[in-house]
Order: structure tokens, then sequence, then C-alpha cells
């Protein structure tokens, strides 16, 4: 195994200290090279992650989260499982003041999806 494979088959989200938890101010992050196989014909499916959050006490390591979303590449997962899995172990990570997650996933036979998961209504 690669030193790159073993990176990512440990991926695990580490947390930083907000450097300023006084203020309200918005982090976004996009993953452009989401990649997830399809749970019924195991076909790749490819998407940009897209991340936005106000952070409380708390702010995600970019490095880790890196790993992680790429620890999705050999799970045989829905769009919707995939977002919502990512939306509920950032939020139990950081307990952002909001968060929301985009899975922006590429057309394929002809049909594009975007799954939106926030913490408004929580």
């Amino acid at each position: 195994m690669r030193y790159g494979e073993k990176e990512i088959k440990e991926a695990e989200i580490e947390t930083w200290d907000n450097p300023s938890p006084e203020r309200d101010y918005e982090i976004d992050i996009s993953f452009p090279e989401f990649t997830c196989l399809c749970p019924r014909s195991g076909y790749p499916d490819f998407a940009t992650i897209r991340l936005r959050y106000v952070p409380d006490r708390k702010i995600v390591e970019l490095k880790s989260l890196k790993l992680y979303l790429n620890s999705f590449r050999d799970l045989h997962i829905s769009h919707e499982e995939a977002t919502n899995r990512i939306f509920e172990h950032l939020y139990t990570a950081l307990a952002p003041r909001y968060m929301e997650v985009i899975g922006d996933f590429n057309p394929r036979g002809n049909v594009k999806t975007v799954i939106r998961v926030s913490s408004e209504g929580r």
C-alpha cells in the first residue's frame, strides 16, 4: 500500500481552535475532485463538494478534510447518502453556528443531481 492510500484509509477529520471565535465569518471550501461509486452499477460518480460554514469554537484542518473526502472514492454510496454523511460528520466534529454542504454531481446518463444539506431548521 502506498503512503497516500494509507493516509486516505486512516483519514479522520481534524479540528483546530477558531482563531476568531468572537466574530461571525464564513469559511467556503470547494473540493472539485470528489469521487464515489454508484451503489447499483459500480460506475464512478464525480462531484464538487462545497462546504460553507460559520465556525463557533472549531475549524476544520484542510489536509484532514481532503483525506476524509478522498476516503469516499471506493464506497458504493448514493449522492444523497454521501452528501448527508459528509454533513453529519463535519457538523458533529465542528459544531458550527451554521453549515451547508452541497454535493454537485456531474451528469451521468443525462441526469444531473445537486444535493444541499444545511443546519437551518435543525
